[in-house]
């Protein structure tokens, strides 16, 4: 009974849409008209950046001329059309139509005589997850994403996924290089969404290939602040904030912390727990000297350490205290020798494995791999969790560098499985695996 209703809802539907079908059309907007005023505001664009001094001539020349190409393009396309459609139109008319009649039937047939409507449904989640088969179509290359994208521009040109993912493309093609068309597809898509984390995202490395790491460190701490305190790509984004301010000689930027309690001068999170003295006497310092004091601390507990027993088990949690400390401060080479002291003392729990491996990656040159040391402690990361995406994409590097490309994009793949859709690391990612399997072929 209820797929008759169904087809009865159906039939409904279409003869409702059919009817302004069946119409004589109006007249159809120039399509030619529209191309070109998108084109002519994308060249006056390009103009005004030119004479701000923000888009140099070579750019700019370059832009217009792809402009014009494409101009061009449109003029052939629409004659094209016009000759088409002029001698078409007329059965054009009826067959949209004929169509929306025909196929709904043919189904409705052919799930009578195949389906089974008395089966009750079965929840997606119980459902066993398909292994990926042999036959699947390959994943689209970037010519094709780049065409895609721009098909979808030109049906929808404010639309800022769309121009998120054509600069996403362009940037694969460009082997991580944010060009100047892809720089002015992210502007737009940010224009559109402010929140869009793709494209904040790429301006910041686009900034910062450029040679200003500091709008790029302010872009990239406002993407920090409004991801998702779980967001797979957070690890991989603050590594790079890392060692970006680290090249540049300005400060390490730190993780975000709870703001302390009005009237209150705590340390930050792990630091050396002070006496109340020490509170009351730091009350009245400035930052700067608060800071300093801090760091008194965190010295005399690195000094009460050093010069106690080695191996005792009442010092673990102090080790621990330190190796926080010293990453809040950024100081991640001596962070990693205290987070080792204490896990020689008794292995650390997932959680301290996690903040051992990230004071390794901070250190890491930007295009470096891991190194041994750090590749230990990413290991026993991986063994614990192993859909760590910081595990996962360092270990695939350090795969990659011993000349391991098959375990390399295995590990990434299994990442990029994990990202959402709109990860601002995915089209990074996929240029990886593919640069790996090009080398295992």
């Amino acid at each position: 009974m209820l797929e008759f209703l169904l087809a009865l809802l159906t039939t409904a539907t279409v003869a409702t849409l059919l009817v302004p079908l069946l119409r004589p059309r109006l007249a159809a907007t120039d399509r030619l008209d529209n191309d070109t005023a998108v084109y002519r505001d994308q060249l006056a664009e390009v103009e005004r950046e030119r004479a701000a001094g923000t888009l140099p001539d070579s750019d700019a020349a370059a832009a217009r001329t792809e402009i014009e190409r494409r101009l061009l393009a449109a003029a052939e396309r629409d004659l094209a059309l016009g000759a088409r459609s002029s001698s078409s139109a007329s059965w054009h008319r009826f067959l949209t139509p004929a169509l929306c009649l025909v196929i709904p039937l043919f189904a409705l047939g052919l799930y009578l005589q195949l389906g089974q409507p008395g089966l009750p449904a079965a929840p997606f989640i119980a459902r066993p997850a398909a292994p990926p088969s042999p036959d699947a179509a390959p994943a689209p290359t970037v010519a094709e994403t780049i065409a895609a994208a721009r098909a979808r521009l030109a049906a929808q040109p404010d639309d800022p996924d769309a121009l998120s993912a054509l600069g996403e493309a362009l940037t694969a093609e460009a082997d991580g290089v944010v060009t100047p068309p892809a720089r002015d597809a992210f502007r737009r898509a940010l224009d559109r969404n402010p929140d869009d984390p793709r494209a904040m995202f790429y301006l910041g490395l686009h900034e910062a290939q450029s040679g200003d790491a500091k709008a790029a460190l302010e872009r990239w701490r406002a993407l920090e602040q409004r991801s998702p305190p779980q967001a797979p790509w957070l690890p991989a984004l603050r590594a790079e904030m890392q060692r970006v301010a680290r090249a540049a000689g300005l400060p390490v930027p730190q993780s975000p912390t709870p703001p302390a309690s009005p009237g209150t001068a705590s340390p930050a999170p792990g630091m050396p727990n002070p006496t109340p003295d020490q509170m009351q006497a730091m009350q009245g310092l400035t930052p700067e000297q608060r800071q300093q004091a801090i760091r008194g601390m965190v010295e005399g507990l690195d000094a009460r350490l050093r010069a106690a027993p080695p191996g005792r088990v009442e010092d673990r949690d102090a080790w621990l205290r330190l190796a926080n400390a010293r990453r809040v401060l950024g100081e991640n080479d001596k962070a990693v020798e205290a987070y080792a002291r204490a896990d020689a003392i008794a292995a650390l729990a997932p959680a301290q494995l996690v903040d051992w491996a990230e004071a390794h990656v901070r250190q890491i040159k930007p295009g470096a791999a891991p190194g041994p040391e750090a590749v230990a402690v990413l290991e026993r990361l991986e063994k614990a969790e192993p859909r760590n995406a910081l595990a996962l994409f360092y270990l695939g590097a350090a795969a990659f560098a011993q000349g391991d490309k098959a375990a390399a994009a295995r590990r990434w793949k299994t990442l990029l499985a994990l990202l959402p859709a709109d990860a601002p690391i995915r089209a990074m990612l996929e240029g990886k695996i593919r640069e790996a399997e090009g080398a295992v072929k």
